[in-house]
């Protein structure tokens, strides 16, 4: 049993290219965290990250990604990989008079830093950062303990110009990383499965019946 799920284990990893995809990302994590932590958070990044398991629309957005991520967190904590737990989507956060909603939020345990992600159904934008530094910034004052390390963050965009992302990384003294998404199909707007409903299963045998 141990041989053939290592087997498939490979096979899967194989099959996705992990191996060329694994700590991928494009990230500032030398310069803003200590050698150790920053090649270990380096590590647990892709580019891309495979979102093959969801099932999305024609003109899809950001909270679509989202809710359709959180109805298959199994496969995205799999595809994130070792460490993940999954903390919340939309994570309250209250911050002087106002209230802010990161997508999602999520801890993990090799890192021992809570890593917070933004999804964007466009193709990468510097002003995307300014949003995800506030919130890593607010995750460091609210939730990080004595314990923990330095908050992550981790933008996934549609796609994204590596020079550019480069470059818009520069100025941040807080640890993130941009990489892009890929999905393997898209169903039109107005798609209806065919396979039939069990409504429509049993008015078929009433039917016969009749």
């Amino acid at each position: 049993m141990g041989k053939q799920l290592g087997r498939n284990a490979l096979l899967n990893w194989l099959d996705t290219d992990l191996y060329e995809r694994d700590g991928k990302a494009i990230t500032n994590f030398q310069t803003t965290l200590p050698a150790i932590q920053s090649d270990l958070a380096q590590q647990i990044t892709k580019d891309p990250y495979l979102f093959d398991f969801l099932d999305l629309r024609e003109k899809f957005d950001e909270r679509d990604i989202e809710e359709e991520l959180v109805n298959n967190v199994t496969r995205f904590l799999l595809e994130l990989g070792k460490g993940f737990s999954y903390m919340g989507r939309q994570f309250r956060l209250e911050i002087g008079q106002q209230e802010f909603f990161p997508d999602l939020l999520f801890y993990n345990a090799h890192l021992h830093a809570y890593v917070v992600i933004e999804l964007k159904a466009q193709s990468f934008h510097p002003s995307f950062l300014g949003q995800l530094s506030f919130y890593v910034s607010a995750i460091n004052h609210q939730f990080k303990t004595d314990i923990d390390n330095p908050t992550i963050g981790l933008l996934i965009c549609k796609d994204k110009d590596n020079v550019v992302a480069k470059y818009a990384l520069d100025p941040y003294k807080e640890p993130i990383g941009i990489s892009e998404y890929q999905l393997s199909k898209l169903f039109p707007k107005d798609f209806k499965s065919s396979m039939p409903t069990i409504e429509e299963l049993e008015k078929g045998l009433k039917d016969n019946k009749e």
